[in-house]
């Protein structure tokens, strides 16, 4: 088996699985989410924990809340988010990335429409939005205190008062403070803060208590995301990402819980530290708590297909004329790793590269450091690309160098083959025979390709996961590396790579694997056509650097074999 025909079956199995999965995602059986004209109501569940922690209907207040009566929206925008803030809880929905178009239009595409007298396809430049109140989109941040032992607190149906209806990030200024209160008429006063600054996607919450009663507070704080389940669908259906909750422990560290697994059973996990939350292709949304506090996981299948996942704090007690404060984070945004390590342990995780995170880790590190000295995201693939040859040169000489050996005696097989072609027996005989005469060994292209097909499929989910390459620019007509080459042009490349490559190969023995062969570059250049040119650049690129080595060490074998 020679080195080209074991990657083209890898590859081969590899998009055969991505096409059954996509059949399963488009045509397979899945539950079917009841459609209503009425808005959402998220009031009167179990939809909250409990005084005791656990999930149940929201503690009844002791005293009416002191409010306009009824929840307004407030709209908040900094430099990285506008988003609503709903006074009713203090929920935060409808947030925009600001920074994160859901489309890019290409400007050679759309001038080379121009010029053909053709209008260019409208994209659709808006803000990505993850929080959201829409009935079929619903995705919301919940915060609030539960009170114990007869302690009045807001949970997040609770009303508060606000002094704007909206604010924004001054010019020049770093942080942006948005104060909601509310109070009963024992005495309790609650300044529920939410604190945004300026570049950054973690929010910091804080939960003031002012005790001005007579008796001792009781109670705890907690935090949510509630969501519909969620189907993202991308530009090609190829590619399938996962999009549900996650929970990060000290103890298990991460783990996915998706909504299937929200319906079968109540998540219950206590943890020091840790953090939950919901995440999908490119972006994520999490509530850490304190880290430093012992914290309790919990997650809920509620009614109209709707799930919960979130924490809550100990319990504690505030004396009277006393003050305390409950602080958490929330991140909400894309999945950029190194700022996601700063706001919490674990959160680069939800960069999800599965059992080969030990091996992607370290190929993401180093596409980073080199983009941070070229500046082009295409040139940094093409740049751990090349680090990646050079660390496996020698495996790959030796790979390159059996399949030289087999192109030498492929004429002598040949005369085997016509000489035994009525006993298949006797040709494997002699076949075995004469690799033992020359000294090759059948295996020796496909052994050295084995040990660097995990650091392939690890890069491979790299560039698939890393929402620095989205929307971004190579050159030329390849203005978005995660989307199809708009005019195929890298996908053809590669089917000519490919045909080199075969042409380098020794061809099989066998006539009809011959026939098959051949047909390969054209099987794989179709496929290629709906990847995103980020990977197709990089498989170009291999190709070529793979050509451009195999040639050399073919060109010393058959200079050796003259002298």
């Amino acid at each position: 088996m020679d080195n080209l025909r074991f990657v083209l079956i890898m590859a081969f199995v590899m998009i055969s699985y991505m096409l059954w999965e996509a059949w399963q995602f488009d045509y397979g059986p899945k539950p079917q989410l009841p459609v209503s004209d009425t808005p959402v109501v998220t009031s009167g569940g179990a939809d909250a924990p409990a005084a005791g922690g656990e999930l149940g209907t929201p503690q009844k207040e002791t005293a009416p809340l002191a409010s306009d009566g009824s929840g307004r929206i407030i709209r908040v925008k900094t430099d990285v988010y506008a988003l609503e803030i709903d006074t009713q809880g203090g929920t935060l929905s409808n947030l925009d990335l600001l920074q994160y178009p859901k489309e890019k239009p290409n400007t050679v595409v759309n001038k080379l429409y121009k010029m053909v007298g053709l209008e260019p396809d409208a994209v659709d430049t808006s803000p990505v939005r993850l929080f959201d109140s829409s009935e079929d989109k619903l995705f919301l941040a919940q915060s609030g205190l539960v009170g114990a032992n007869g302690s009045s607190a807001p949970d997040h149906h609770a009303v508060y008062a606000a002094k704007q209806d909206s604010y924004e990030l001054a010019e020049g200024a770093d942080t942006l403070t948005v104060p909601l209160t509310w109070s009963d008429d024992q005495g309790i006063t609650i300044t529920k803060t939410y604190t945004f600054k300026r570049g950054s996607y973690d929010v910091h919450l804080e939960h003031k208590i002012s005790n001005n009663s007579g008796s001792v507070w009781s109670g705890r704080q907690y935090n949510q995301l509630l969501r519909k389940p969620f189907s993202e669908r991308n530009s090609n259906n190829f590619i399938r990402t996962y999009a549900g909750g996650v929970v990060y422990t000290n103890e298990e560290k991460y783990q996915k819980v998706d909504f299937e697994d929200m319906a079968e059973e109540n998540l219950n996990v206590k943890t020091v530290g840790g953090w939950t939350a919901m995440i999908q292709h490119y972006f994520a949304s999490a509530w850490i708590p304190p880290q430093d506090q012992e914290n309790h996981f919990y997650t809920k299948e509620l009614k109209d297909w709707r799930y919960v996942i979130g924490s809550y704090s100990p319990a504690r007690e505030i004396a009277p004329n006393a003050e305390s404060v409950f602080k958490a984070q929330l991140f909400v945004g894309p999945k950029i790793q190194p700022q996601m390590e700063a706001v919490a342990k674990g959160l680069e995780l939800t960069v999800d590269y599965s059992w080969l995170t030990i091996i992607a880790k370290p190929i993401y590190w180093l596409l980073n450091q080199i983009h941070g000295y070229i500046g082009n995201w295409g040139l940094a693939i093409m740049g751990v690309t090349l680090v990646i040859k050079l660390l496996f040169y020698r495996l790959s000489k030796s790979s390159y160098t059996s399949m030289a050996k087999m192109r030498k005696i492929q004429p002598k097989l040949k005369e085997l083959q016509d000489k035994f072609k009525d006993d298949r027996q006797k040709f494997n005989t002699e076949m075995m025979a004469m690799y033992k005469r020359e000294k090759v060994n059948p295996l020796g292209g496909c052994l050295p390709i084995l040990v660097q097909i995990p650091v392939f499929i690890s890069l491979y989910w790299v560039l698939i996961e890393t929402v620095e390459l989205r929307q971004a620019e190579f050159y030329l007509w390849i203005q978005d590396l995660s989307a199809q080459d708009p005019f195929y042009l890298l996908p053809i490349l590669y089917g000519v790579t490919m045909k080199i490559q075969q042409s380098l190969n020794p061809a099989p023995v066998d006539p009809l694997q011959a026939k098959v062969m051949k047909m390969f570059p054209i099987i794989f250049t179709v496929f290629f056509l709906f990847f995103p040119s980020g990977l197709v650049l990089y498989w170009v690129w291999n190709n070529s650097l793979s050509i451009l080595q195999q040639w050399h060490i073919t060109r010393q074998i058959e200079a050796g074999d003259k002298k």
